[in-house]
């Protein structure tokens, strides 16, 4: 399964036609991060003609009036898609108080409300988030520290895949963007990458 994963910016390359040799080729679904136009979600929905599924970045304002068509979203929500159970969580650490802004508290309690649906559902393959876990990836500036409780969730439930938004970073080759935290996998996903499964 091939997973198209966007965030924090704009690639216009993404919504130009796909070349025959191109990576991007028979994507099975796009994983949204975070920080993008809402109508950017829609032509990337309108052009792969794919499920997309997205959380929320602590820029996106527009969402409650303007919503991606045809996209879904999972902020606290877990989906099954092609035998793998997905799972969101929108937002970045309080620091200004606008929206999509929680507190360690706050996420915490949205992890432990999750804790059934993720006990029937057999565990999570998939975690998507617009912040990082703590001291993954994350900056010390009081917007881009990471959750720690993202990283408790990691030693817990030891998801295949963490993949955040959130840290604005260019990379060199594609494993700049990858740590392995014993059998989990933490991508930042800035701009776009490609996972295949």
């Amino acid at each position: 399964m091939k997973i198209l994963i966007v965030a924090d910016t704009v690639t216009k390359d993404l919504l130009a036609p796909i070349p025959k040799d191109s990576k991007l080729r028979e994507t099975d679904c796009i994983l949204a991060c975070g920080d993008l136009p809402p109508e950017y979600l829609t032509s990337l929905r309108n052009r792969f003609d794919v499920p997309l599924y997205y959380v929320l970045g602590n820029h996106d304002l527009r969402y409650s009036e303007q919503p991606p068509v045809g996209c879904t979203p999972l902020h606290r929500k877990t989906v099954h898609f092609n035998g793998i159970n997905l799972l969101g969580f929108s937002g970045s650490r309080w620091y200004n108080g606008n929206i999509n802004q929680y507190s360690e508290k706050q996420m915490a309690r949205f992890i432990r409300k999750m804790r059934f649906t993720l006990w029937r559902r057999g565990g999570v393959d998939i975690v998507i988030t617009h912040a990082p876990p703590r001291f993954i990836h994350d900056a010390e500036d009081p917007c881009h520290r990471g959750f720690r409780i993202f990283r408790w969730f990691i030693d817990k439930y030891q998801p295949s895949y963490f993949i955040h938004g959130h840290i604005h970073k260019h990379f060199e080759s594609d494993s700049e963007r990858i740590t392995k935290i014993n059998s989990t996998t933490v991508i930042n996903s800035y701009g776009y990458y490609v996972l295949e499964i």
